[in-house]
């Protein structure tokens, strides 16, 4: 599917099938155990995000537009429901890894009731040829949803799997990291001002919408991602341990957790390895960076001399460089773009509540699932969280 553009009922239909086959085909290398753990809070277990896809479908779409729809299970909506307080009430963030019942073949057959479900509308829909742009806009939000989601999950799965004390092989050969830069130098970007935020008739998110003009100072900007063997030379020369380097929360992280290395990075018999969906490799010096917070993008940035880009300087240069291979950190706060406005009900929670203590990233990353991602995409994490496919592109 091209979100850029909001499909045909007909192309709807297909999409909406590829979209859930592609989710699946994801878990396919997984074992049964590998569907429940849930280490941390902000990871979720790869059986609720098969769950709670499907249960987007059947909260949005079928219950208010099909009539009589039986839903699957009464007790669903409050173990799948993620944060929308408009449907009522839901099990804790921290509980989802204890939802043992209902059991995975359980939940396959959920999304299995539901897919049928939804053929059955869109088969309706293609009868019709009405053009029910409402309904319509919500599948297509659902299925750009669930592309979020499929990110996650394998994310989410990386971080169950490389916890794992002996750093099981999700599938061989398969790596999230193994990306080198394509480009080299620094771009020019002059002063002046330009036009930020999203325009046309393409799908994007509300956080997107409220294209505005901004005036930026000239800058450069590299078109190539910090290497892993650029931050080897960091953390040799202290990076981790000189507090000039870092922000006063960045530093509190840095010694709370006892920080040396990027997420997945493990010091074996005096060399770097780090943990792969493929297995633990050693380092390859050559490749993107990833797996870096905030905190740690802006201490290298300053150990370099140089700085993150801000959001508006990143939109404004994004044609001059190749990107996509990580979510890059900007030194921007999330926040709302002029005449932004939640749509009503639960929908209007999807982005709006979250602008707060989180700053921006960019981009997308190898992780992204294909055509879920353009200029003005704005992501946005909690400023300590690694766990993405997160890089560092610097600005001078």
């Amino acid at each position: 599917m091209d979100p850029a553009i909001l499909p045909p009922t007909t192309q709807l239909y297909e999409a909406y099938r590829t979209m859930r086959r592609y989710t699946e085909a994801l878990c396919a290398p997984l074992q049964i155990e590998d569907y429940v753990p849930q280490p941390v809070e902000f990871i979720s277990p790869p059986k609720w995000h098969l769950a709670h896809t499907t249960w987007f479908f059947e909260e949005f779409v079928l219950a208010p537009y099909k009539p009589d729809y039986p839903r699957f299970h009464p007790d669903f909506s409050y173990l799948f429901n993620s944060y929308y307080n408009h449907v009522g009430t839901r099990v804790l963030r921290t509980d989802r890894g204890n939802i043992t019942r209902p059991g995975v073949e359980e939940v396959y057959a959920y999304r299995r009731y539901v897919d049928e479900a939804m053929q059955a509308l869109l088969e309706g829909l293609l009868e019709e040829d009405s053009g029910r742009s409402e309904l319509e806009e919500t599948i297509t939000l659902g299925l750009h949803h669930e592309q979020q989601h499929q990110e996650l999950l394998i994310t989410d799965l990386k971080y169950i799997l490389g916890h794992n004390p002996i750093f099981p092989v999700y599938q061989e050969g398969f790596s999230l990291t193994e990306v080198p830069n394509a480009q080299t130098g620094f771009v020019s970007v002059p002063a002046g001002i330009y036009d930020i935020g999203h325009e046309g008739e393409g799908f994007h998110y509300d956080n997107e919408r409220g294209r505005h003009r901004v005036l930026l100072e000239a800058f450069e900007i590299s078109k190539a991602l910090v290497t892993n063997g650029e931050y080897l030379e960091f953390m040799n020369d202290g990076g981790y341990q000189r507090h000039d380097l870092w922000l006063d929360e960045g530093w509190q992280w840095v010694n709370t957790n006892q920080a040396q290395a990027p997420l997945y990075w493990h010091r074996i018999g005096g060399e770097w390895h780090y943990y792969t969906l493929g297995g633990l490799q050693k380092v390859n010096p050559e490749s993107i960076l990833c797996h870096v917070n905030f905190y740690e993008a802006l201490a290298f940035a300053e150990w370099k001399g140089m700085r993150l880009p801000t959001e508006f300087e990143w939109e404004a240069s994004a044609g001059y460089f190749d990107w996509g291979t990580r979510w890059e950190w900007t030194h921007s706060a999330y926040l709302p773009y002029p005449r932004f406005s939640k749509a009503p009900g639960a929908i209007g929670e999807y982005n709006g509540k979250f602008m707060i203590n989180q700053m921006v990233l960019r981009g997308a990353s190898t992780a992204t699932s294909p055509h879920h991602s353009r200029p003005t995409y704005r992501n946005f994490f909690h400023p300590y969280l690694q766990w993405q496919c997160t890089g560092i592109r610097l600005v001078r």
